[in-house]
């Protein structure tokens, strides 16, 4: 729109270019015939009187003379006319005549001049035309006859004419941008949205054959995109069958047409119904303006794909500012917004509900509970009293989308619903439900702090599967219950039967959504689009490490800077050589350990860059905002070295996005033995996030290993992300569920 806007005002910037210009030429020689006009007129009238005028204007019969004047001036309704001696005094004038300075000059001059002399001048706001002959005996000159003409009919002419351009000028534009309008609306407009829609659902899969409008002027490029478009559907339908073909063999790698196949064989006409505290689209509002982003989520970025390939209902809290202007009254948009694949069903929570469930239970008592982080867990009585209101209220919405459903499939996701799968088995009996725990399972002594261990036990059984990133986890999970609660366990199996209900415990590795070479390779950065691309950032140097993490404790962030800074003591010869690329965006700011957290990893960096910068160079460039999985993307393939420093993680999805986007095989991974990832990542330089010079020694070694090395160790690490992917993990895990019938 701001572009058609754009054209229709340059056009009718040229129209009223074009238009003032002949305009302004005609005033000028409309402006140009009445001034010979009245200059004309005044000349005949001068010439008249001057005839009798003259015998008098030397002698003594003044009053003959004034009363010849006062006769022309009402018989020609002139705006004054005057008789002045040689001496420039006024002898005879009529009574609308103002002796003013101007006249006096114009008539001084005529007679020093012995020639007519005129000019316009401007008294009291009004525009007169002031002529001057010199009256002669036969000897000298012996005064001059002075007229005063209204000039003000020639500025009343052209401003008409301005105001009448003006007017044609605006009717004109006003015409000229409601044709442009109408035109691109029902010519443009209306054909190339029909086309965009047919493509679109095309792509989506929900239109077989041509629905593309008639239109002569596009064509050429409607038989263009019917091409694309039939081919477009060959592929799918290709894709589909040999998805199908696929679904039963083991070695054959797994995509999103492979899980969708595999979702129709293993569901057949049932739903899936995710359940999550974040969503996966948040929609804001910025003056009138309605846009979403993907929130910097691993839960997201792991379980997304999984419901664009298999489709279903994905229940979370609607935390967006526009998050209720889009929805329908059911409380539920399709998403992705641009190619619609599933049904997000938002949950609204009061400001109380989000700080106490959200923030206290869940982020000041789990989180640090079970990443054992160094940091004090919190548990307040209102908080857990929030967390399982809240976890009831989840529950009621997901027993309201099952009502008409036999047998739903339900994944629960995270530690934010602890209490859910107990409600929901209760209410339904029949239902199948998996709870995936995405943080890691503390040991049985360290969860035996959390005051309401048992409920949470208990709450959590009532899923017919849990599962975690590790075995380590399962064990430690197992442990925890065999402390806590009277049940029956058994390791063959890992089950746990309490209240004649049985859950199994299992390891599910989370990934992400490697593409397998799908889509395409990527384009590989020539060392002067690398240079150019971090010019951009300010960042010069050679070498660039890379950290990409929420702005959270336990990510080792000022252990990583600390690090950093030991690597450049030890190794001078790298300063002004490298930079470290933070990108941190801010993540759970109403806590207060994690806005201190925020303040002192500001603090470090100021630090560390005060002690080593240079005019031309500092170490460390810290980026305190949200980016996109596109523009992360760039970042993974300019880093020389991706640094994941975890204190402790269940997984850690970034190791994984980095390695996936090294088409190049080149970068080194340096990863935290305390991340899930260390498990399946071996060719990564393993290190202990709290061994500073274990890590700084890691940095130098992976600034200086050789390409070939780079490459062995890469190819690996992308093979495993590849066999192991994101859909390869949801079908373990939803074939796992569905088989405990």
């Amino acid at each position: 729109m701001r572009q058609i806007i754009t054209a229709i005002v340059g056009i009718i910037f040229l129209v009223s270019t074009i238009s003032f210009g002949f305009t302004f030429t005609q005033v000028e020689r409309e402006k140009q015939r009445l001034t010979l006009d009245l200059q004309a007129r005044t000349t005949l009238l001068a010439d008249s009187f001057k005839q009798s005028l003259e015998p008098y204007a030397s002698g003594e019969q003044n009053e003959r003379l004034q009363r010849i004047i006062v006769q022309a001036s009402e018989k020609e309704r002139l705006a004054g006319i005057a008789v002045f001696d040689n001496k420039e005094v006024i002898i005879a004038s009529s009574s609308s005549f103002q002796a003013t300075q101007s006249a006096q000059t114009i008539a001084a001059n005529a007679m020093d001049e012995d020639k007519i002399n005129a000019g316009f001048v401007t008294l009291d706001q009004r525009q007169l035309y002031v002529f001057a002959i010199p009256l002669r005996n036969e000897e000298s000159v012996i005064g001059a006859l002075t007229i005063i003409q209204s000039a003000g009919f020639i500025d009343a002419r052209i401003e008409e004419m301005w105001r009448n351009t003006l007017l044609r000028v605006f009717v004109q534009s006003l015409t000229l941008a409601l044709a442009i309008l109408f035109i691109i609306r029902w010519f443009i407009y209306k054909p190339v949205k029909a086309i965009v829609e047919t493509i679109r659902l095309t792509r989506a899969g929900k239109m077989h054959g041509q629905h593309f409008p008639s239109n002569f002027l596009f064509q050429p490029l409607v038989r263009e995109v019917t091409s694309i478009n039939k081919s477009l559907l060959e592929a799918r339908r290709v894709a589909s069958e040999e998805a199908k073909l696929r679904v039963e063999k083991i070695d054959s790698p797994w995509t999103a047409q492979r899980l969708g196949e595999f979702a129709k064989e293993l569901f057949k006409d049932r739903t899936i119904f995710v359940v999550s505290n974040r969503e996966p689209y948040i929609h804001t509002k910025n003056g009138k303006t309605i846009s979403y982003y993907v929130p910097a989520s691993g839960m997201v970025t792991a379980i997304e794909p999984i419901m664009q390939a298999c489709g279903g209902i994905w229940i979370a809290h609607g935390s967006g500012n526009a998050d209720k202007l889009v929805v329908d009254k059911n409380n539920k948009v399709a998403v992705p917004p641009d190619e619609p694949r599933y049904s997000l069903r938002r949950v609204w929570l009061t400001r109380e509900e989000e700080d106490k469930y959200y923030y206290g239970f869940s982020n000041e008592g789990l989180w640090p509970l079970c990443h054992i982080a160094h940091t004090r867990p919190v548990f307040r009585k209102e908080d857990w009293e929030s967390y399982k209101n809240v976890n009831d209220k989840f529950a009621q919405v997901v027993l309201s989308e099952i009502k008409n459903f036999e047998k739903p499939l339900i994944l629960i996701q995270d530690y934010h619903f602890a209490m859910m799968p107990r409600i929901i088995k209760e209410a339904r009996p029949d239902s199948q439900i998996g709870i995936f725990w995405h943080i890691p399972w503390p040991n049985a002594e360290a969860f035996s702090v959390c005051p309401y261990r048992k409920e949470l036990l208990h709450g959590m059984l009532g899923a017919d599967l849990i599962g975690f990133h590790t075995q380590y986890h399962c064990n430690n999970f197992i442990d925890t219950v065999g402390r806590e609660l009277e049940s029956l366990i058994d390791f063959e199996r890992f089950a746990i039967q309490r209240d004649e209900h049985i859950t199994y415990i299992k390891p599910f590795p989370i990934s992400i959504a490697f593409d397998n070479g799908e889509a395409g390779k990527e384009k590989i950065f020539t060392h002067k689009e690398r240079r150019q691309l971090l010019a951009k950032l300010g960042v010069h140097t050679n070498f660039v490490a890379l950290g990409v993490d929420r702005l959270d404790y336990t990510k080792g962030i000022l252990e990583r800077f600390k690090a950093f800074e030991y690597f450049l003591d030890a190794n001078p010869t790298y300063k002004e050589h490298i930079t470290l690329l933070q990108i941190a965006p801010s993540s759970r700011s109403e806590i207060p350990v994690y806005k201190q957290f925020g303040e002192d990893v500001a603090k470090e960096v100021e630090r560390i860059n005060n002690r080593f910068k240079t005019r031309q160079w500092k170490p460390i460039l810290f980026l305190v905002k949200h980016h996109s999985h596109e523009e992360l993307n760039i970042f993974y393939r300019l880093a020389d070295v991706c640094l994941v420093t975890s204190l402790h993680d269940g997984m850690n999805i970034v190791a994984k996005e980095f390695i996936s986007s090294r088409q190049d095989q080149q970068g080194v991974l340096i990863l935290s033995q305390f991340a899930g990832a260390s498990r399946e990542l071996k060719e990564a330089l393993i290190v202990n996030p709290y061994h500073i010079e274990q890590m700084a020694q890691s940095i130098k070694e992976a600034l200086e290993m050789p390409k070939t090395e780079q490459k062995r160790r890469m190819k690996k690490m992308r093979d495993t992300v590849k066999n192991n992917n994101v859909y390869r993990w949801s079908a373990e895990l939803l074939k796992t569920l569905v088989s405990l019938e």
